[in-house]
């Protein structure tokens, strides 16, 4: 359940644990040992993270214990009423839609969902949406802008399912209508890539007035192995996929693709959901307290002005 990397950490953190359990139930003796290695922990994850390749990060990414949509929902957000089915033909699970309340305040919620165990990955398709979860997204973005509710998305998937049922119903027409519904809503709109940003499949939800992105996050037109099976005609190479790819948040952030990057504890989500939760909580206040005093005009305006700013070109 941890990369091949992470191995001393993990050791060094289940003597943190067990140190913990003894202190909980009353042993002082452990305090001064336990925060030495509280210490210890901080300072080889800052180094280990910090230092890491883009093929690393994107490995981080996919890692089997980080947040999830769900998980930020449950830790961010009160009272959420989940909305199921698109009305058309069937409910897909691999997108969460629906309506709760942030900070006293009723917004909109769209997310990818993974899931965990073998079982709930399988009943949510690993996260990789039908056009079935586009258009339930769809309908709920239309819902928030009818009730003026702030949208929030949160992006996490390899991409949209490629299948031939997927196909024959409309994928890409699914998408498209996505991304144009969202670009053209006139309430405040931002997104969150949290793990994986893949293809349309990330960007069908990352229309926003602002997108943030995770430390570890990626965001990408193709995966690094899809890119490397292209250009190279090898799996081996999808380290210099990566690296080519600008695909990390940093690279993002530089090109102008996202407008801000929001740190990690421990330089790694998956060591504390309830932080992570919290930081993630912080820069969406932020973000929604400069966007929801905007005029609707406004708001489409400069979201439209946003996206036509990015990407470059030289003539020759």
């Amino acid at each position: 359940m941890f990369l091949d990397f992470e191995k001393k950490l993990v050791e060094l953190k289940e003597k943190i644990d067990n140190l913990r359990a003894l202190y909980s139930m009353g042993n002082r003796e452990v305090e001064k040992e336990l925060r030495e290695l509280q210490r210890e922990f901080r300072q080889r994850a800052r180094k280990l993270y910090g230092d890491l390749s883009p093929w690393d990060r994107v490995q981080l990414a996919r890692h089997p214990k980080r947040p999830h949509t769900s998980d930020y929902i449950r830790l961010i957000f009160r009272d959420f009423v989940e909305l199921h089915g698109d009305r058309r033909f069937a409910d897909d699970k691999a997108v969460i839609a629906g309506f709760a309340y942030f900070r006293g305040k009723p917004v909109a919620v769209i997310g990818h969902e993974k899931g965990r165990g073998t079982q709930e990955k399988i009943e949510r398709n690993f996260g990789m949406p039908h056009p079935e979860g586009y258009r339930k997204a769809i309908r709920v973005m239309k819902l928030a802008e009818r009730f003026r509710m702030p949208l929030v998305t949160f992006i996490d998937t390899p991409g949209a399912y490629p299948g031939i049922g997927a196909e024959e119903r409309g994928q890409s027409e699914a998408i498209a209508e996505s991304m144009f519904t969202m670009g053209r809503l006139k309430v405040p709109t931002v997104a969150l890539v949290i793990g994986e940003g893949g293809s349309g499949g990330a960007l069908a939800l990352g229309v926003a007035d602002r997108v943030c992105i995770m430390e570890n996050a990626y965001y990408s037109v193709i995966s690094p192995e899809g890119c490397a099976a292209i250009l190279w005609k090898e799996q081996e190479k999808v380290r210099e996929a990566s690296k080519a790819l600008r695909l990390t948040a940093r690279d993002l952030f530089e090109l102008g693709v996202v407008d801000c990057i929001i740190p990690e504890p421990f330089r790694a989500a998956h060591w504390d959901h309830r932080r992570t939760a919290r930081i993630v909580a912080y820069y969406l206040k932020r973000c929604l307290s400069e966007l929801c005093p905007k005029d609707p005009d406004q708001l489409l305006r400069e979201r439209l002005q946003k996206f036509e700013r990015i990407g470059a070109y030289v003539e020759g």
